[in-house]
């Protein structure tokens, strides 16, 4: 008994460790091209975008049956409880003129097979329809890119915004160990009289300030990954470790080339055009209905009769056939075809109206985000400079405050106008990165 509990034991150990390894927390490192790339195979509305593709292809498979022959058959057994009668003249059975005599035809037992065929030879709105079935393929499959490409313009955004976050947070990191080891100075000085207590409680302050900051900092960093798994969709319990770094000269690197654009590098523009086709298709369309309509059609059919249940007993099955083309001709309709045909128009209209419009959005959506690169770039420079010259002048003040010839408001008001530039550097760079993501996707370059 103690083996059979041992051995049990042993087993649903085995299956809790293969459960824990089946829900185990996985690490991805990403690159930002990695990422977008396990958000193409991954992403909800990418994957449901697929989906509406594929299901367009189903469609176009049931329009091309449509022009493929349809045949039919059927088979029935009929049992006239009572045999239809017919009236003959009853000068037929020797009764007077003017008589009828009733006369029962056929047999109690009926049955008969048939198979039939049609064959559409011509027909306006089904050869429109089998030369839509590209452009409706094209049409999901922009659909598609216009979902790829505004989802990894967001992942671009989150992914960066959260790089420049950790930067942030690794310059509190380096503000707080600048502050302690300052305070550590003080305090030795504070020792041997040279400042008062009230220069080391003022640091003390300030350090405590930046801990609170960077909790703030370190909460909405990691609310940020979240929204960056969700978006790319990725497991919220998986770790994720960004590796990618972000540099000025990255940034502005290679964007003379996206300054040049041509409207049909952008996916919504692409998306007008084939709209306006499929339009233009259906304008084709109802003008062609007015057209007649020719079909084949044939039929083979078997047919018994017999007074005993007994159909495929001995016996006749007698057979009929046939082979004809149909023409059919639409005379008049209400007008509704014409009505239609109006509207299939100014639908057309209307897209090339929004097309014209697209074009004039291009251009401006272009511009402004030629603009704002251009204003990012300098702020970003500008504050990388300026940065770069609070960290002197900390240094500088630092060093008279050690000598004894500067204070403690001095040292405190260079660390504090530090701090603002970094902050104000981080939030430039920022903006500089989103600036690019916007004007490539503008130049439909992203």
């Amino acid at each position: 008994m103690k083996k059979i509990f041992r051995r049990h034991g042993i087993l649903i150990t085995g299956l809790l460790l293969l459960c824990l390894k089946g829900t185990a927390q996985k690490t991805h490192s990403f690159t930002i091209k990695q990422a977008v790339d396990y958000a193409k195979q991954n992403a909800v509305q990418i994957k449901n975008a697929m989906l509406d593709v594929l299901m367009q292809e189903q469609v176009n498979r049931e329009v091309t049956s449509i022009a493929l022959p349809q045949i039919n058959g059927s088979a029935g057994i009929t049992d006239y409880l009572n045999i239809p009668v017919t009236l003959i003249p009853g000068e037929i059975t020797g009764q007077p003129a003017g008589t009828f005599t009733p006369v029962k035809f056929g047999t109690k037992y009926s049955s008969n097979a048939t198979l039939t065929l049609s064959q559409i030879v011509f027909d306006g709105q089904v050869f429109i329809a089998l030369k839509a079935r590209d452009g409706t393929i094209d049409f999901q499959k922009k659909i598609l890119d216009m979902t790829e490409e505004n989802i990894k313009a967001n992942i671009y955004k989150v992914y960066y915004q959260l790089v420049t976050g950790t930067k942030q947070i690794e310059l509190l990191d380096a503000n707080v160990e600048r502050l302690q080891k300052l305070k550590t100075d003080v305090q030795v000085m504070y020792k041997n009289g040279f400042v008062e207590k009230l220069d080391i409680d003022k640091l003390t302050v300030q350090i405590a300030n930046l801990e609170t900051e960077k909790l703030r900092a370190n909460s909405m960093l990691k609310n940020g990954y979240s929204g960056l798994k969700l978006l790319i969709g990725l497991p919220i319990k998986d770790s994720l470790v960004l590796t990618d770094k972000l540099t000025d000269d990255e940034i502005k690197a290679s964007i003379l080339e996206a300054t040049q654009y041509k409207y049909s590098d952008r996916n919504d523009y692409q998306f007008m055009q084939i709209t306006n086709k499929l339009n233009g298709l259906n304008v084709r369309r109802y003008k062609l209905s007015r057209i007649p309509t020719f079909a084949l059609v044939g039929a083979y059919s078997k047919q018994a009769q017999r007074t005993e249940f007994d159909i495929f007993g001995k016996g006749d099955w007698f057979t009929s056939s046939y082979i004809g083309l149909t023409m059919r001709v639409p005379i008049f309709n209400g007008f509704s075809l014409r009505a239609k045909t109006e509207q299939a128009k100014l639908q057309l209209q209307k897209t090339q109206n929004q097309t014209t419009a697209l074009e004039i959005s291009i251009d401006r959506e272009v511009e402004m985000a030629k603009n704002n690169f251009t204003t990012a770039i300098a702020s970003m420079d500008y504050q990388n400079k300026n940065k770069t010259l609070a960290e002197l002048v900390y240094q500088q003040t630092k060093k008279k405050y050690e000598i004894g010839t500067g204070s403690v408001t001095e040292i405190n008001t260079a660390q504090l106008d530090l701090k603002t530039a970094e902050t104000h550097y981080i939030t430039a760079l920022y903006d500089a990165i989103i600036a690019r993501v916007d004007l490539l996707k503008a130049t439909g370059k992203l």
